[in-house]
């Protein structure tokens, strides 16, 4: 038997369609200020949309760029993200809205072959300059593409000016903007004179932010986040800035761990409501009580002793061992993830989908989540001995690094708490990002799981402060937050002896 303590931290707040009108009336006020901007009725020239984890960001940008499309004073738009993986889904997704004439994805050189068949069918392919259409209204490529050597000149020569008369583009739409530095951004920001940024300012960044190269300025760091120079009414006259103030993503009672992770923001609300998602399985005994905590919602911690020595304090195979045990007994007992439908305002309509294991074909059920390239492949390693024994898919169950599976979306999330086994706070166990993506992945149900000592550590550790380097935000946590975010956890602290045999 295992009994574990309710967290310390609740959260009540919003639900359904309340709170998803919250987001619905900031979407309408950023779509005023852009469409004002482009009429020379205001002077903003940055429009920033904050969003945490799961607040439907997406969404929000794909209307941005409709109604920008729409006005008069805008022949066309661009949009950057960092990654092809980010623009690939948004390609497609606009182009089934605006026409495939109309959306051109600009894409490196003999890439082609290696794009989703939904690209190739949806969306115009342009690989040079001149195989972007004159025509086009919406052109989509990676920072890295549009900021390369002289592309700019290039397009505006072969596209010409949009309606401003000077830049090739009207409007510059940048995705996840908080993932993109100074010294990218900075390539491809004269593309327009009007920028419009949406993201999850509680993400990753791109790169590690290390010493401060620019010694002689101490404000200024390419490798910090571009919108960070305009926020918190830095050019309140030139700026608007917002936050999307519900999340779609979580269950109501991830609540109050996703506030822990925005904790300056006045509102923030759940659009899930109580009892709308639910984890339902048939495994008993210990495994089938860790599982129903984990399936109520709430952030579950389960730190296990006993185990042999770890290979280090982040590579601990017998943990991860640990996980695939109480896997196996989840997928051989069988089980459904549910979760109930909304209608177009939010309000549930009495349908309930039910995703269950080989027949499933959307996000991930179950995802392992690892901080270490060497305790992912030990993740891998139990997912491919899952699969096997039991037929599973890659919709089934997966393994990943935290920073690869940045922007995904899955049912369960088991992850390895980053500070297990660790002697000390650094910048690599303790960075922001790095937890926040951690934590918010799951529609369901979190369980982290640890060897003991967090408290110890988190006690003891010495104070180290929350920004160095003079970064803004929580860059990097220091052990208060630690100690706030485990507060939204249930938790408890089993003993495992082998053979099999689990107790108190």
């Amino acid at each position: 038997m295992v009994t574990f303590t309710s967290p310390a931290e609740t959260a009540t707040g919003l639900h359904h369609a309340v709170a998803a009108a919250g987001n619905t009336a900031v979407a309408l006020e950023a779509s005023a200020a852009l469409q004002a901007a482009l009429a020379g009725t205001s002077d903003h020239q940055r429009i920033l949309l904050k969003a945490a984890a799961g607040a439907g960001k997406s969404f929000a940008l794909k209307r941005l760029v409709y109604d920008a499309v729409a006005h008069a004073r805008c022949a066309r738009v661009a949009i950057i993200a960092f990654t092809n993986k980010q623009i690939h889904p948004l390609a497609v997704d606009i182009a089934k809205s605006l026409g495939k004439d109309n959306v051109c994805i600009f894409v490196k050189k003999g890439t082609v072959n290696d794009l989703p068949d939904d690209v190739v069918k949806h969306v115009t392919i342009a690989e040079k300059t001149s195989e972007i259409p004159t025509d086009a209204k919406v052109v989509i490529a990676t920072s890295h593409k549009l900021g390369a050597p002289s592309e700019l000149r290039r397009q505006k020569d072969a596209l010409g000016p949009g309606r401003n008369g000077d830049t090739p583009y009207d409007v510059l739409f940048v995705d996840e903007a908080w993932q993109l530095p100074h010294y990218l951004f900075d390539r491809v920001n004269k593309a327009a004179p009007l920028w419009v940024g949406v993201g999850d300012v509680g993400q990753l960044p791109p790169l590690e932010v290390g010493t401060n190269p620019w010694r002689g300025d101490p404000g200024h760091n390419p490798y910090r986040a571009w919108p960070t120079d305009y926020t918190d009414g830095k050019d309140a006259d030139r700026t608007w800035e917002r936050e999307l103030p519900a999340v779609w993503r979580p269950p109501v009672g991830a609540l109050a761990l996703w506030r822990a992770f925005y904790p300056e923001w006045s509102q923030l609300d759940c659009v899930a409501g109580p009892d709308d998602r639910k984890l339902v399985t048939g495994a008993d005994g210990v495994a089938g009580e860790i599982w129903t905590t984990v399936g109520s919602g709430v952030p579950t911690l389960l730190e296990v002793d006993g185990l042999p020595p770890a290979e280090a304090a982040d590579i601990d195979l017998p943990l991860v061992e640990y996980v695939e045990s109480l896997l196996d007994e989840l997928f051989a007992a069988g089980f459904a993830l549910e979760r109930a439908n909304y209608d177009q305002e939010a309000n549930p309509t009495g349908e309930r989908e039910c995703w269950e294991p080989r027949t499933h074909t959307g996000d991930p059920l179950v995802a392992i989540l690892a901080t270490r390239n060497q305790a992912v492949d030990d993740a891998a390693d139990a997912v491919d001995r899952l699969r096997e024994k039991h037929e599973l898919t890659d919709k089934d169950i997966v393994a990943s690094t935290v920073d690869s599976w940045q922007g995904q979306t899955n049912g369960i999330t088991i992850a390895i708490h980053p500070l297990t086994g660790a002697g000390e706070l650094n910048d690599f166990n303790s960075a922001f990002g790095r937890l926040a993506v951690t934590c918010t992945r799951a529609t369901h149900g979190l369980l982290m799981v640890s060897r003991p000592g967090l408290d110890t550590l988190l006690g003891e550790a010495p104070a180290r402060p929350g920004n160095p380097y003079g970064e803004p935000g929580n860059r990097q946590l220091p052990r208060q937050t630690h100690e706030r975010i485990l507060g939204t956890f249930a938790r408890a602290t089993i003993t495992y002896i082998p053979d099999n045999a689990v107790q108190e």
